[in-house]
């Protein structure tokens, strides 16, 4: 029973040590990302009532949600992701203001999925919310802070694919598809079964030019040249149209910001998260089997919690960024600058004094008694393994 007690749950572990503070100096680079942008910190509950992150919000399955009851007997759930959260607080503190609202967030995020191939169960998420903006303008900013962001961490060969909602929904109206082909052919998509997309529509009567834009639901990357074909194939889609129109227009904004060579389009790019009605985009590099970022706008969210704006964001996950860095063997510089005094009981009052000196002028020490069991090596050797560069003797 005592060995158990010594191991975490499927899903979740410990971070430790030179990791530990690896994360914490990623975090900080974010942070201080989101405040040159002019975003402002908000941090929001772990846990919330279940119908924030409900079937009608459009957030994660239920299945997947770690539930349980307070006092009253009322649902909770661990938050599976943070923006609903942020939606809720903003329609409840900033109601009354009509002009947009930055904010960015940095939480722990909890998903009972399976923990295949390693996923984890529990994950650490640092995002951006630009709330009350429904302009092309607005998307180029958050996408540009997203690359920025990235480019902040220490990544430099990464890519953003960008889609857009209607895209996807254009063609279902378009094509009349019932609710039950909808979902079979987001499954493959999802799944990434484009042999089974064109299967699936190569059996529906339409005519050719809406064949060809489901064929671009297919997982394809496109050049801002090849996005001009799509929008000549969907000029009697008037929804299908808008989408890649408003596309073209983002890379405009994108090439102003100098950072549209980090961005692909997949104009039919789909996420789990149902809330989502506009830009779409997922960020993928080197060493990581999952998206490193995440986000989209969401122009109704906040309908829900009772203010109307528009919005749109993005959520770095920050333990897949760190994996991608460390496979890439990309060095995060931690800062070590601590000392160490070893004294004897008869030094205890200079060890003391030491220290508090050391510690007034912003150090850091730790103070050992020496153990007659411990040789100097010993010290040496545990100043090595924990980056601590002055080693100071009191006997």
């Amino acid at each position: 029973m005592k060995r158990k007690l010594l191991h975490t749950p499927e899903g979740v572990r410990d971070i430790y040590n030179e990791e530990c503070e690896i994360k914490q100096v990623l975090k900080e680079r974010l942070k201080r990302t989101m405040g040159q942008y002019g975003y402002h910190i908000i941090q929001t509950p772990t846990f919330e009532f279940f119908d924030i992150f409900g079937k009608e919000i459009g957030t994660t399955p239920s299945k997947e949600l770690y539930k349980f009851f307070d006092r009253e007997g009322n649902t909770l759930v661990l938050r599976p992701d943070i923006t609903p959260s942020v939606a809720r607080a903003a329609a409840k503190y900033f109601s009354d203001i009509d002009m947009p609202i930055r904010l960015y967030y940095m939480g722990n995020t909890f998903t009972n999925n399976s923990s295949y191939q390693g996923r984890l169960k529990e994950n650490t998420q640092l995002g951006g919310e630009l709330i009350g903006d429904n302009s092309v303008e607005g998307d180029g900013e958050v996408l540009s802070l997203a690359i920025e962001s990235l480019k902040a961490a220490g990544l430099k060969e990464f890519q953003l694919s960008v889609g857009h909602a209607d895209f996807f929904l254009g063609l279902v109206e378009a094509a009349g598809l019932k609710e039950d082909e909808e979902e079979e052919l987001r499954e493959l998509i999802s799944n990434k079964n484009y042999f089974g997309v064109d299967e699936m529509v190569s059996k529906w009567d339409m005519e050719e030019s809406l064949r060809s834009l489901f064929r671009m639901l297919g997982g394809s990357y496109f050049s801002i040249e090849e996005l001009a074909g799509a929008r000549a194939l969907a000029v009697n889609y008037p929804k299908v149209l808008s989408a890649v129109v408003r596309l073209e227009e983002l890379h405009k904004v994108l090439e102003v910001y100098g950072v549209d060579k980090y961005v692909s389009y997949e104009p039919g790019l789909l996420s789990n998260y149902q809330y989502y009605t506009g830009i779409i985009f997922s960020g993928y590099t080197f060493g990581t089997g999952e998206p490193i970022l995440k986000g989209g706008r969401y122009d109704k969210l906040l309908h829900h919690f009772g203010k109307d704006a528009p919005a749109i964001g993005f959520a770095v996950v920050v333990d897949q960024l760190m994996l991608a860095l460390s496979r890439q063997k990309v060095q995060v510089e931690v800062s070590h600058t601590g000392e160490m005094i070893v004294y004897t009981k008869e030094r205890l009052r200079d060890a003391i004094l030491a220290a508090k000196k050391i510690r007034d002028n912003g150090g850091c020490v730790e103070l050992f008694a020496i153990d007659s069991g411990k040789g100097r090596e010993d010290y040496e050797l545990y100043c090595e393994k924990n980056h601590i560069g002055n080693l100071t003797f009191l006997d």
